[in-house]
């Protein structure tokens, strides 16, 4: 069998990735090399547990010798790199953990796959890929008339989380430039769905509006994203992988720009028509509290060369994406309850509290 190797395989996106992968039929194994840090999670991967094309590894990505024997003992035809610190709150209080697995992690792991490419026959060395998944973060903030951004966008980063992404993004391209190896980038929205740690607007509204706890909304909930269900991001990265020009970047956007008020509102509505309270709306536990320092405005995303290119186009909604995910939640309550530990009570507590 051959295998493709997965870092971050056990996070929101790369275990979503995981599963939807081993769903195709005659899909390839994948090794998956996670570190298991506070967001990543085997009970993730409880319907994969036993499945013989999934070989799980925790693994650290700066871990070169680790990585190097995952490498040379599975042999995999591709490396699909989502290992990551991704919350911006947490990299403005301690962006040291940001830059060692963002940067040094990409590094890392870039100059073992580089030896491990080197190393293959020509037809293996030809057919090779290294996808790096990366977000729309990297190109800073937009004006409300500004256009989306595009793969030409400037590199803009405004937090300590993006500023790591857009290191590792330049590194990965310059091993491209340099060396020839065989690259992807990918540059996605804001991704939502099941398995999505519960700090993130979206969960974090579902479990504090369930828990009858306040809804924090940043500022004056104006900020804009563009949404993308995170099942559609799994599609776009699949044709990518397959058909994706190396050495090229692709934007992965919903075509869903909302403000954080317009998405909260939303699944407040859809709570109170699913599981409605013994009185009044979910609503009214909507709390505004003190902006994020360095908040962004806007980000949206072209994704017309991805559709124009490959083919892909989201094939859910806000709606129909936001209605899945809310369903998840309310029927995963063990996955939930398991996740909000007290280490994350301490975290969510401390970051609100004013």
């Amino acid at each position: 069998m051959s295998h493709i190797l997965v870092t971050g395989g056990a996070g929101f996106i790369g275990a979503n990735f995981v599963l939807d992968w081993l769903r195709q039929e005659g899909a390839d194994g994948i090794v998956n090399a996670d570190k298991l840090t506070y967001a990543g999670n085997r009970k993730s991967l409880a319907a994969v547990e036993g499945d013989v094309r999934h070989i799980f590894s925790q693994t650290d990505i700066c871990d070169a010798a680790a990585v190097t024997r995952l490498l040379e003992s599975h042999r995999p035809r591709a490396v699909l790199h989502f290992a990551a610190e991704s919350h911006v709150d947490r990299s403005i209080h301690g962006p040291v953990d940001f830059v060692q697995t963002n940067v040094v992690g990409t590094f890392t792991l870039l100059e073992a796959v580089l030896a491990y490419w080197r190393a293959l026959d020509a037809p293996s060395r030809a057919a090779f890929r290294f996808l790096h998944v990366s977000t729309d973060e990297v190109f800073g903030s937009l004006c409300p008339a500004d256009p989306p951004f595009s793969e030409t966008s400037p590199y803009q980063p405004n937090s300590p989380y993006s500023a790591s992404k857009a290191a590792s993004d330049h590194m990965v391209r310059a091993y491209h430039h340099t060396y020839g190896l065989p690259v992807l980038t990918t540059n996605c929205s804001n991704n939502y769905g099941p398995f999505h740690f519960p700090e993130k607007l979206i969960p974090l509204m579902i479990t504090s509006a369930l828990a009858g706890k306040p809804l924090p909304v940043y500022g004056d909930g104006l900020n804009v994203r563009d949404w993308l269900y995170v099942g559609d991001h799994c599609a776009a990265i699949r044709e990518v992988l397959a058909r994706g020009r190396p050495g090229e970047t692709y934007n992965v956007g919903g075509w869903n720009e909302k403000t954080n008020l317009e998405v909260v509102h939303a699944l407040c509505d859809m709570l109170d028509a699913l599981k409605p309270k013994a009185s009044g709306s979910y609503r009214d536990q909507i709390v505004f509290v003190k902006d994020r320092p360095g908040h962004d405005r806007r980000y949206a995303i072209d994704a017309s060369k991805l559709a124009r290119e490959l083919g892909w186009k989201p094939a859910e909604t806000f709606e129909t994406g936001l209605r899945k995910t809310v369903q998840w939640y309310l029927h995963n309550q063990d996955w939930v309850q398991d996740v909000l530990s007290g280490e994350y009570r301490h975290w969510v507590a401390k970051q609100y509290a004013a």
